[in-house]
């Protein structure tokens, strides 16, 4: 069962880390680019601030974004800000998601997020948390995959893994980390079953989009599976 309460805790250190690193970066060094194409450094902040405004509406049972259309502007106009007013956004609307989602409330409810999607309350601390993590690695500042709580980088790894299960366009895949831990995705795509292993901070970043597998291995001389986008 989902622990919100960790969950929340667990966010509270994984975004004081991300406003450290935000707080070493100058002007400058924030428009560069960052790991995801398209996207400035600024970008990713920009997104961050915005999508804890966006959980809040979700958590308050409003629509996350007025419309992809808005949110993506909203993104644009906020990239190009100097650092300061970047890091004061970042983290006044951190504390806004932290604040909406300590209140009491019905953690069993289900609540909207965007294009149908559908969850428990109860797991929108985490996802959050996923969106804080993973996107300060996406600054390509010094934080790593390998520098993710492993209890972080497994639970992100079974719900990428659920996320491709009976996926048309995926075979029947068992992944494996080098500890042992063993989970199964794909399955919807007629042909082979493979096996992947590799460490969790790879296993997580191919499944994640964010490396290419050329460090895992696939039982049986067998292809990588292909990944559909996320």
């Amino acid at each position: 069962m989902t622990d919100h309460v960790h969950d929340l805790d667990a966010l509270r250190e994984a975004t004081a880390r991300l406003l450290s690193a935000t707080e070493k970066l100058d002007d400058s060094e924030l428009s560069r680019p960052s790991r995801l194409p398209g996207w400035s450094r600024g970008h990713v902040i920009a997104h961050l601030s915005r999508n804890a405004d966006a959980l809040v509406n979700v958590l308050q049972g409003r629509p996350m974004y007025a419309d992809s259309e808005t949110r993506d502007r909203d993104i644009e106009r906020d990239a190009p800000r100097p650092q300061a007013e970047q890091l004061a956004d970042l983290a006044e609307s951190a504390a806004g998601f932290v604040a909406a989602a300590a209140a009491p409330a019905d953690w069993s409810r289900t609540v909207a997020m965007r294009n149908g999607v559908t969850d428990s309350a109860s797991r929108i601390p985490f996802r959050r948390r996923v969106e804080v993590e993973l996107h300060h690695v996406d600054l390509g500042a010094g934080y790593e995959l390998e520098d993710l709580p492993d209890e972080f980088t497994a639970r992100e790894i079974d719900f990428l893994a659920e996320r491709f299960a009976g996926h048309p366009e995926v075979v029947s895949t068992g992944v494996a980390d080098e500890t042992g831990r063993f989970w199964t995705t794909g399955g919807g795509r007629e042909g082979f079953s493979v096996v992947v292993r590799g460490t969790a901070p790879e296993l997580l970043g191919w499944l994640s989009g964010r490396r290419d597998g050329s460090a895992l291995t696939v039982e049986g001389g067998q292809a990588l599976p292909a990944l559909p986008p996320l």
